[in-house]
Formats: structure tokens, C-alpha cells, sequence
């Protein structure tokens, strides 16, 4: 049997409703041959009638009023369907999938998204946390549509990178620690260490770091988990080097010192998405990063 067509069932829905066939043409826009060809070629795939015609008026028959009362549910289903898809092209509206880093995630997100959410309340931001290879690799999969990643990125067909914002890396140390007032690779190379895992960009700016002075430390412990770094610091297991993003304030852990480095070091960011055209909800979010962007 073929599919039950929307056009159809409008028009049948529309002369139970007025009780005319030409009414219904008329409030239709159309002719009103059209109607009556709606009608049979229902009818033929129902295999019944589904009007009777009674001295000027247009009734359901039983089979007819069964198919009037689904098709008014179709019908309503498939204008909401359409109008949520509208919102979504007109960008007031829509699905946005975004990665970022646990950092970027805790310490960057939260302002955006709350003038995201002031500006355009009907666009819902999916965060996943992901590292930035992931991220580039989701988006060209097609599988995401913004991402914060790290600095510099091998170029990846189908995706723009743009600068976005610098943070400064500083050594958090345990408070108890006798410690100078800037951190150098050499100080810090023989202290326990506590750094993300290998492989991932902010292991290969330290180890570049600590190579420029000659020194190679051994990690004592290695986590990709920001948070979970900084509760081993807290608790005096060792020293860490960690991005800092809201530079000048003091971190919540009183049991953790922020040391500056000594030379000074950068972790840059970059705002990614699918080259191309961008939904206009997408363009919202990257709108709204973009004001967030910091040299």
C-alpha cells in the first residue's frame, strides 16, 4: 500500500470540517477538480468510500471518520515537526554539539554559555569531553560542531581552526612546600611531578619546556584529569603544571600555591568548526565565543 499522503488528508480533513467541497477549495487554494481528485485517488488507496454526499451536505462515513480523527494528529505532528525545523534554520532554535578539554570545559564554558543562553534560550549546547585530536577528528566525522582545541593543529580537511584565546601555564604546588617565588624547569625537575598523560598537547608543551633547559623529568604519576591532578597537589603527593584560566585569581584549594614560571609559558587555544556552510545555531555559539576571545 502506498504512503498516506499529507496533502490528501488535509484536504479530506478540511471537508469534514466545512461540510463542502467547495468551501474546502476555497479555503485550500485550490481548484476545485483538485479536491475531487484528492478524494478518489484517498479513497482508491483505502479501498472505501470515505464521504457521503446528503442533500448539499458532506459527511464522513464511519471508515472516513476514522481517518479524519488519525489524520488530524498526522497533520498537527507534521506542522510542529516543520515548525521546530524553521526555528532551527531561522536559529532560534537547535542542537549544538561541542567539545573541549575538562579545563576549557570547568573554566572557559560557563561564561559563554550563559550569554548564549541570555541571547538565544532556544539553542541546546551537548558538551563532550574529548582531547583536542579527538576533537578534530569528530569534526570532520561530522559528528561535531564546534570544538576548543589546543594549539598549534596539524591541518585537517574539512576543518578551520582559528586562534581564540592564550593561558598562561603556572606550577601549582602544595602549599607545605618550601618554594621560590617563580617556578624554573630545573627547580622543578627535581620535585615529584604529577602530569597529564603523554600524547596529549599540554604533555608535549611541558616536555618541550623542561627540553629547552636541558631537564627530562620522569613523572612521578600521569593523569588526564585536571581536577584530579590538583587533588593529589592538595594533598602534598607532588608538583604539576597545569593551564591557569582565570589569571589573577587565587585558586580555592588554600592547601595549593600557583607559582609563575620562570621562563613563562603559554597555552594557546583554538576555536574549530567544519568549513563551509554553518547552521545559524552554530554561528550563534561561534558568535558568542568569539566575543569571549582573549589575545
Amino acid at each position: 500500500m502506498r504512503e498516506l499522503n499529507l496533502d490528501r488528508l488535509r484536504t479530506l480533513v478540511t471537508i469534514a470540517d466545512l461540510g463542502s467541497f467547495a468551501e474546502a477549495a476555497r479555503v485550500l487554494h485550490l481548484a476545485a477538480p483538485t479536491v475531487s481528485l484528492h478524494m478518489a485517488d484517498l479513497e482508491a488507496q483505502v479501498g472505501a468510500p470515505l464521504l457521503l454526499r446528503k442533500r448539499g451536505e458532506v459527511r464522513a462515513t464511519g471508515v472516513g471518520e476514522a481517518l479524519v480523527e488519525r489524520a488530524r494528529r498526522l497533520l498537527a505532528d507534521a506542522d510542529e515537526t516543520l515548525a521546530v525545523v524553521q526555528r532551527q534554520v531561522q536559529g532560534l532554535a537547535g542542537r549544538v554539539r561541542l567539545g573541549a578539554s575538562t579545563g576549557a570545559i570547568a573554566h572557559l564554558l560557563p561564561q559563554a554559555l550563559e550569554v548564549l543562553g541570555q541571547q538565544h534560550p532556544g539553542i541546546d549546547v551537548q558538551v563532550a569531553v574529548l582531547t583536542s585530536q579527538d576533537t578534530m577528528a569528530r569534526l570532520a566525522g561530522g559528528t561535531l560542531d564546534v570544538g576548543l582545541v589546543a594549539l598549534p593543529q596539524s591541518a585537517v580537511h574539512g576543518v578551520q581552526v582559528e586562534p581564540w584565546r592564550r593561558d598562561p601555564v603556572m606550577a601549582f604546588v602544595p602549599s607545605k612546600w618550601q618554594a621560590p617565588t617563580r617556578a624554573t624547569p630545573h627547580w622543578l625537575a627535581r620535585q615529584p611531578l604529577i602530569l597529564n598523560d603523554e600524547g596529549t598537547s599540554l604533555s608535549r608543551l611541558t616536555t618541550d619546556w623542561f627540553a629547552a633547559a636541558g631537564e627530562q623529568p620522569a613523572a612521578r604519576i600521569q593523569l588526564n584529569y585536571n581536577d584530579a591532578i590538583k587533588s593529589l597537589v592538595a594533598a602534598g603527593y607532588g608538583a604539576t603544571l597545569l593551564p591557569h584560566e582565570a589569571a589573577g585569581s587565587t585558586p580555592p584549594d588554600p592547601r595549593i600555591t600557583m607559582l609563575a614560571l620562570r621562563p613563562a609559558l603559554w597555552r594557546p587555544l583554538g576555536l574549530a568548526y567544519r568549513t563551509g556552510a554553518v547552521e545559524k545555531a552554530t554561528q550563534h555559539v561561534l558568535d558568542v565565543l568569539r566575543e569571549q576571545r582573549q589575545a
